[in-house]
């Protein structure tokens, strides 16, 4: 399927609904809530079966995704802003979480499930910039130079990755509170 040519115009997300997706242990999705399909721009018969990267944005720094990947795997959650790409061209923003699937009776990890809502537009724009930075610094000297310069740009801080997000989406409380209700609904 051909990736759509971005274009500046944003999706503006409801702050109240949810999109949920779930994949299999190398991506590939194998659910999406109807908000997802709906935002996404595909049907669901194109959206089942693919990458789930076919809604990555080429604004979205690959060592995000990198360090996303190394911790699900891991079975360690995070927390990402992440901006995607609908199939029209157009963008969004969410705040997402992850769920690792494991099968209770071999231990081994069977998928991944994706929680996401609307992006508070504060920590939106204080992101962007960052991303840039990541996506100039990777197009010069891949993705370990950019892995580099964002343990750097954390150090400087004081703070970790989950620290650094989690003070950019704010109501931390509200976003664990909204994410574990999910789990509870999809888990």
């Amino acid at each position: 399927m051909a990736r759509p040519t971005p274009i500046d115009e944003e999706i503006t997300l409801d702050p109240k609904r949810y999109i949920v997706s779930k994949t299999d242990t190398k991506g590939v999705i194998e659910y999406g809530n109807d908000y997802f399909v709906q935002i996404s721009g595909y049907k669901e018969s194109e959206l089942i079966g693919q990458p789930h990267n076919i809604i990555r944005h080429p604004d979205m720094p690959r060592i995000v995704f990198k360090m996303m990947w190394d911790r699900i795997r891991n079975r360690e959650n995070i927390f990402a802003i992440v901006k995607n790409l609908a199939k029209d061209g157009r963008y969004y923003w969410v705040v997402t979480e992850f769920e690792t699937k494991v099968d209770p009776l071999t231990n081994e990890i069977t998928g991944y499930t994706a929680f996401r809502k609307a992006a508070p537009k504060e920590a939106v724009k204080a992101i962007e910039p960052i991303y840039e930075k990541l996506i100039e610094i990777e197009a010069v000297g891949g993705m370990e130079a950019s892995e580099k310069y964002l343990r750097g740009y954390l150090e400087e801080r004081g703070v970790t990755y989950d620290e650094f997000v989690n003070d950019l989406i704010g109501n931390k409380g509200l976003f664990k509170a909204f994410f574990k209700l999910m789990k509870k609904m999809f888990g």
